[in-house]
């Protein structure tokens, strides 16, 4: 096996700070980046995002700006969410799976003639690089917001797509036989992306079973179980190049993304500038993308990829043929709304001849309901509140935040689609004051329901790493997710959050007593205990006593109350003030404090004996299907052994034998839905 680039151009940059086609203009910052808008030649008047979540929000968000009226198509899991609120008009697309409904061309397009659309936005993920939906959406008289299905089809098999790039070219990793000298590999999905089918094998006897596993997961997300086998590049750099195409031969480079920071093979952190790439690799990569570009005659939105090594050598991945996740960074820098230059494109418009010089430095990351310290896993559920401070779906008028959300206060989360609840981003003049900005943004934010990885990304944007630029993808495993995942808020946090909770919970008693509501809490004539509150957090028990009397708060050393509603209870620790919000939510309750959070539940004074489990039980750690199932009762297992999997989120979950044992039971089968905490098996372990 050898890896040998083609030689990558290095031409000079038209300019330092803005690579593109011909020399950047300076512009003033503004909703079309500056430069002069066209007139297009085939007006769009309404558009069907064939989508859910932030990214159908974010294209309605630009079709009000420019008076263009929206539809919506939403599953029967998505009959409350906010896209469908907002949009103009909605089409039910009956059923709940992907399968049923997003993915549903002949629903989507029906939807669209049925709603009065006279174009059609594919947004990401879905059907977005789809040649077929393409297809037909042209085929039933509609404008497609995005490239042609030929460009799409080029890029749609990864496979092809590389010898393609490798014949315009364009630096490929190439593999043709697996040996033990070629370890580690990656096993990727041909006809996919954002992780799924997705296995690094460092063992040549895997390498058959991750092969099944990729197959699996990839014919599951994309209906096409073909996978291939690259050379793995260990803590290499994930950079890509957002491009913009018309259809009168223009192609711009809006420089280049870093997003190495990832799991699970999925995007977690990007950001524009990369902290890596000088002046000539960013010529040479945004020559390389437009190269890719013209290859396939493409036209609107897409994003090249490339595997950047520590040499500075590059390697084309794919070419997403779509607006990306991350495009918001870019927008923050060029002041160009990416969704509106779709819009124009398809219906005609030609691009100026040189793109907008980018300003600032903009890092965005991914909120997902899922628990980083548990192996990633999803999270579901109420989201009961979320806050998060910045301007929704557009640039800020100047430095500071912004949030793209796919969700609000009463969404549900369920397990049907992708985690993400929002991006958030931050855009600043440099890269440690978008850094420091988004951070405390973060930090700052009530997010009351699911687990999410908040306090993940606050310690990684605050990491001493990260702030010197060295964010290669082998981040998180260098740095390990038991610090970077520790919870913000450390114990004497936390006992402050259960004394908080516990005295707000007794206030919002006292305000719903129907009679002698006036009394304080737990007022005894002659009293002889503490009064004790228990709360559930992360696994242990948290218990308060105290009492309130006449002097103030008694049983809490060095705290004094200063004021306690059912909201809000203000503390003096030591003589310093702290202001803590509480929110319960039946036994869940919420304290937020100064830049951390802590989650409890109240427990019980007397816990019901029937809610308990067996020994030895295994519980389903979020809803899912069960998708495998490996063993039966009287097996015997080691410890690690996968006995079962579960699929939640468009990803498998194998749960494994805490330790070395007997199978005593079985309680699900292949195809059962299951909800959290539900008893999966029982393993009876063997004796220490």
């Amino acid at each position: 096996m050898s890896v040998t680039p083609a030689p990558a151009p290095r031409p000079a940059p038209a300019s330092a700070s803005a690579p593109g086609v011909s020399e950047a203009l300076p512009v003033a910052p503004g909703p079309s980046g500056g430069v002069e808008l066209p007139i297009p030649t085939r007006p769009v008047t309404r558009v069907l995002v064939a989508n859910r979540g932030e990214i159908a929000r974010r294209v309605f968000r630009t079709c009000r700006d420019l008076g263009i009226g929206t539809v919506a198509v939403h599953s029967d899991a998505d009959a409350g969410s906010p896209h469908r609120a907002e949009a103009d008009r909605a089409v039910r697309l009956p059923g709940s799976a992907p399968a049923d409904t997003y993915l549903r061309a002949d629903l989507l397009v029906a939807a669209a003639l049925a709603a009065g659309a006279d174009a059609v936005h594919p947004g990401y993920g879905f059907l977005s690089e789809d040649a077929g939906f393409a297809r037909a959406v042209l085929d039933a008289g509609l404008t497609w917001i995005g490239p042609p299905p030929a460009a799409i089809a080029a890029m749609g098999s990864k496979i092809a797509a590389k010898e393609r790039m490798a014949a315009a070219g364009v630096p490929v990793l190439e593999l043709a036989q697996v040996t033990e000298a070629d370890l580690p590999v990656l096993v990727k999905a041909s006809a996919g992306g954002g992780g799924r089918g997705m296995r690094v094998v460092r063992r040549l006897a895997d390498l058959d079973g991750e092969l099944a596993a990729a197959r699996a997961e990839a014919a599951s997300a994309f209906g096409d179980p073909t996978v291939f086998v690259e050379p793995y590049v260990e803590a290499g750099r994930h950079v890509e190049v957002q491009v913009l195409a018309d259809t009168h031969g223009t192609v711009w480079s809006l420089g280049e993304r870093e997003c190495s920071l990832q799991r699970r093979h999925q995007k977690v952190v990007e950001e524009t500038p990369s902290p890596f790439v000088d002046a000539d690799l960013r010529a040479a990569l945004s020559a390389a993308a437009v190269t890719a570009a013209r290859a396939i005659d493409y036209v609107g939105a897409g994003t090249v990829e490339f595997l950047v090594r520590a040499d500075g050598a590059f390697f084309f991945l794919e070419t997403n043929t779509r607006l990306q996740v991350e495009h918001p960074v870019t927008e923050c820098v060029t002041g160009l709304d990416l969704v509106a230059w779709q819009l124009r494109i398809a219906a005609g418009a030609a691009l100026p001849p040189s793109p907008p010089a980018p300003r600032g430095h903009a890092i965005e990351v991914r909120l997902y309901a899922e628990d980083p310290a548990a192996g990633w896993r999803p999270a579901s559920g109420t989201v009961h509140a979320f806050d998060v401070p910045g301007t929704p779906f557009a640039v800020p008028p100047g430095p500071g935040t912004r949030v793209d959300a796919g969700v609000v206060a009463g969404s549900e989360v369920g397990t049907h689609y992708d985690p993400m609840l929002a991006k958030v981003v931050a855009w600043a003049p440099t890269r440690d004051e978008a850094a420091a900005r988004l951070a405390g943004a973060l930090a700052g934010a009530r997010l009351h329901g699911p687990a999410t990885n908040r306090d993940l990304l606050v310690c990684t944007l605050r990491h001493p790493a990260f702030l010197a630029g060295e964010t290669d993808t082998a981040f998180f495993d260098r740095h390990g997710l038991a610090a970077l995942a520790a919870p913000l808020a450390g114990p004497d946090d936390v006992a402050l959050a259960a004394v908080a909770a516990a005295l707000a919970l007794a206030a919002a008693r006292r305000r719903d007593a129907t009679v002698l509501g006036g009394l304080p809490g737990g007022w005894r004539n002659v009293p002889s205990q503490l009064q004790r509150a228990a709360f559930a957090h992360g696994g242990e028990t948290v218990e308060v006593g105290y009492r309130l009397t006449r002097d103030g708060l008694l049983g809490v050393p060095g705290v004094e109350l200063v004021s306690a509603t059912p909201d809000e209870v203000v503390l003096a620790v030591d003589g310093v003030q702290r202001r803590l919000r509480v929110a319960a939510y039946g036994d869940d309750v919420r304290v937020d404090g100064d830049g951390w959070a802590v989650a409890l539940r109240a427990l019980p004074r007397f816990p019901d004996p029937s809610a308990a489990v067996a020994a030895g039980s295994l519980v389903a750690p979020m809803p899912g299907s069960v998708v495998a199932v490996d063993v039966a009762a009287g097996d015997r297992v080691t410890a690690g052994q996968r006995l079962l999997v579960l699929e939640a989120m468009k990803m498998q979950h194998p749960v494994t034998a805490p330790a070395d044992g007997a199978v005593t039971s079985v309680d699900v089968s292949v195809g059962d839905q299951v909800g959290a905490g539900a008893v999966l098996a029982v393993l009876e372990g063997d004796p220490a």
